[in-house]
């Protein structure tokens, strides 16, 4: 049997870690390959480490045929699906590939609107007034494109984790990308360090988890910070320092030419200057509240 093994397919699905490959192989060893790799005609879709395990050590295996494939699409579409459903795929895999899902569908749906469009012909429009004018409803079919809620259930995560996926998938730089499938940041914090620029992700990352839940705590603090800063005034007086400040961080990013070490530093003055900022509000609110006044600044 021919059987083809297509580099795109193979890297399709992260790899297999060290140790999990190992274990499967000793599995395979003791018990068989239970499991039939699945084909698409000759090309391999399912099973590309079973298949690698036999041939090395010259096992039998089995396969079978998915008749239900007709492009590309539909075996990303499935290995997407089978994945999902596998207990051994982190969270951030899990959310990586319902997002390719997604994407799939969207394409597919544009592509069918296209189409329509470009088939629809005076006689079809004729058509569809005289169906409109019988009460009938004629509509251009669409693939279904699944929500980020739905998205969210189907890799049973959160719709927030999704969102904070997608983030990180659009604006880490490659070795935050790693330490979140490595485990060594979470996805949550992963998503707040990729705010920070690529430089300073690098940089953190470099430094190790510590460093990583450093440069993700000082991002929160700054935000925090900031959005009191922004609370509206008690006594209706124009911008406080606290405004001025906030404002200042805002536009206050990496300089050309800046280190990120001194980026970081200064971003720190930044938020103790926020919050002594914060602390002049809060002393304000409750003096008002116990009928005292304004505190003075």
């Amino acid at each position: 049997m021919n059987i083809t093994v297509l580099e795109e397919l193979r890297a399709y699905i992260d790899p297999l870690t060290p140790e999990e490959h190992a274990s499967l192989e000793r599995s395979i060893l003791a018990e068989g390959c239970r499991d039939a790799l699945v084909l698409w005609g000759e090309v391999l879709v399912d099973g590309h480490n079973r298949y690698g395990i036999c041939r090395k050590h010259g096992l039998p295996f089995q396969t079978v045929q998915n008749p239900r494939f007709t492009c590309m699409e539909d075996v990303h579409l499935w290995m997407i699906d089978q994945h999902l459903g596998r207990r051994s795929v982190s969270d951030f895999q899990r959310g990586v590939l319902a997002l390719r899902k997604k994407e799939i569908l969207s394409s597919r749906t544009q592509a069918v609107q296209a189409g329509v469009a470009a088939a629809q012909s005076e006689a079809a429009a004729a058509q569809a007034e005289r169906e409109a004018g019988e009460g009938g409803d004629a509509e251009s079919p669409k693939a279904a494109v699944p929500s980020r809620e739905e998205l969210a259930r189907v890799a049973r995560l959160s719709s927030t984790t999704v969102a904070q996926i997608e983030k990180i998938q659009k604006a880490a730089a490659p070795e935050l990308v790693e330490a979140v499938k490595a485990g060594t940041i979470s996805i949550n914090a992963a998503a707040t360090v990729a705010s920070l620029p690529v430089e300073q992700q690098v940089a953190a990352v470099a430094g190790g988890r510590k460093e990583l839940q450093q440069a993700a705590r000082q991002v929160r603090e700054a935000r925090a910070a900031a959005r009191v800063a922004r609370a509206p005034q008690l006594d209706g007086e124009g911008e406080t320092g606290a405004e001025s400040t906030a404002m200042s961080a805002e536009q206050d990013g990496p300089r050309p030419g800046e280190a990120p070490e001194s980026t970081i530093a200064r971003l720190m003055q930044t938020v103790a200057a926020l919050r002594q900022d914060n602390a002049r509000l809060q002393a304000r609110l409750q003096a008002a509240q116990e009928g005292a006044g304004p505190a003075p600044f």
